[in-house]
């Protein structure tokens, strides 16, 4: 991280249109991450995922929206369906698990023994009301895949408003007001 991007009025301004800066406390949290990855690779220690000192993992997800449905996938790998629960109420979707694993090895005189464990829960809030008799799930090479069927009442609140060419704005209105008074 440079000096300029510390400096907080300086942020944001070398984004590309239609990108948004990355909150301050996400930014100092993926710093801190780096820090410790770099601090445990010094000492030749083995390096953690993250979340993985805490015994949580934090699976990434993406959530999509087309007019029919909103779609969420959980990258889990190495976990299977059996591991995985997927619960919904009225405005959240709800996605949790465990992942356990262990290896063992044995050879003349030793015998190497590693286990990890970890859980995980995502709570995806959904501001949009869903048909949940009709969601669907389905698990394939590690990723979690959620269809939530929108229904018939969320598909018609969306409408799409034209954009004109400098009509419309507030002040433009009060001066036609004022003038149609006068």
């Amino acid at each position: 991280m440079s000096m300029r991007e510390l400096i907080p009025w300086s942020r944001g301004r070398d984004l590309e249109p239609g990108q948004r800066a990355e909150h301050p406390l996400a930014t100092m949290q993926r710093e801190m991450d780096r820090v410790f990855d770099e601090l445990w690779r010094g000492l030749d220690l083995p390096s953690w995922g993250r979340g993985e000192r805490t015994g949580m993992i934090a699976p990434r997800i993406d959530v999509r929206e087309t007019d029919e449905t909103i779609v969420v996938s959980a990258e889990l790998p190495g976990l299977e369906e059996k591991d995985v629960e997927v619960t919904l109420n009225e405005s959240t979707l709800l996605i949790r698990g465990e992942k356990k694993s262990e290896r063992r090895e044995k050879e003349k005189g030793y015998t190497y023994s590693e286990r990890s464990f970890g859980s995980f829960e995502r709570r995806i809030p959904l501001d949009i009301e869903v048909e949940g008799e009709r969601v669907t799930a389905a698990m394939t090479n590690g990723v979690l895949t959620v269809t939530l069927p929108k229904s018939p009442a969320a598909k018609r609140k969306e409408r799409r408003i034209p954009i004109g060419a400098g009509a419309g704005t507030g002040e433009q209105h009060r001066d036609k007001e004022h003038q149609a008074a006068a």
